[in-house]
């Protein structure tokens, strides 16, 4: 299997970041109604069984690594009340559809966006209550400095929650979301005009991505603690959940 972080939509020798900030800023205006539209809508299911997991923690400041147009910033905004939720993205295209999308719901003064790179944010460290990412951690250049980078920032005794999608590993589901993943992703990225590189990349990318305990065991790597995982909709989507443990100092 090939490794996450060799998987590159347009091949070639130029960074993995570079590629996936060209790949996201040719598809942000219609980036929502792919992931809707591929996932039957129950990509909101998804981010609100997130929103469920952080809601006990009563986080007042939030991280949102790779925001995109922000759809779990906002969710989580409506849901949580925090003070502050930070979405950043390498790609100036989607968070302006984020951006966007939280004015006309009122929520540009909680939710913000920032140009970052997620292998060297520049927050401070222990600076939030949660750190989120959402269908975004196969995008990182370095998927263990990425989560390095997570357990940084995160303040002791605050919580993580990974969303990103996965294989299922039982027959017949496995075959199904294959034959789904080779023919219909190309299909409906073709109709809404998306290159296809970035249709390749997709199956490419979710096939190659660490998943259940192999993840779990990176994400502890990192120092996080209370790791645990669940899959959703027969294995197609994961949640990674864990905490910086207290005596980190």
């Amino acid at each position: 299997m090939a490794n996450v972080e060799s998987v590159l939509p347009y091949g070639g020798t130029e960074r993995k970041d570079r590629q996936i900030r060209r790949m996201f800023d040719s598809m942000a205006g219609r980036y929502d109604c792919l992931n809707h539209v591929l996932s039957l809508g129950i990509d909101r299911q998804w981010r609100r069984k997130t929103v469920e997991f952080l809601r006990p923690c009563q986080p007042s400041t939030i991280l949102d690594i790779a925001s995109g147009t922000g759809d779990l910033a906002l969710l989580m905004c409506r849901h949580l009340q925090p003070k502050q939720i930070t979405g950043v993205d390498i790609s100036h295209a989607m968070m302006a559809v984020g951006i966007r999308k939280a004015r006309a719901a009122g929520l540009s003064d909680t939710v913000t966006f920032e140009y970052q790179d997620c292998m060297a944010l520049t927050c401070p460290d222990n600076s939030y209550d949660a750190v989120t990412v959402a269908f975004g951690i196969r995008n990182f250049l370095h998927l263990e400095r990425g989560l390095s980078e997570m357990y940084r920032v995160l303040r002791p005794d605050g919580h993580i929650a990974i969303l990103e999608l996965s294989t299922p590993t039982y027959f017949p589901v496995k075959q199904l979301y294959r034959l789904y993943s080779g023919i219909m992703i190309a299909l409906t990225g073709g109709l809404l005009g998306l290159e296809r590189e970035a249709c390749n990349y997709l199956p490419a990318s979710v096939k190659a991505m660490p998943q259940g305990q192999e993840m779990v065991n990176l994400i502890r790597k990192q120092g996080f603690v209370d790791v645990s995982a669940q899959t959703f909709t027969l294995g197609i989507c994961s949640l990674y959940t864990g905490m910086k443990k207290m005596n980190c100092l």
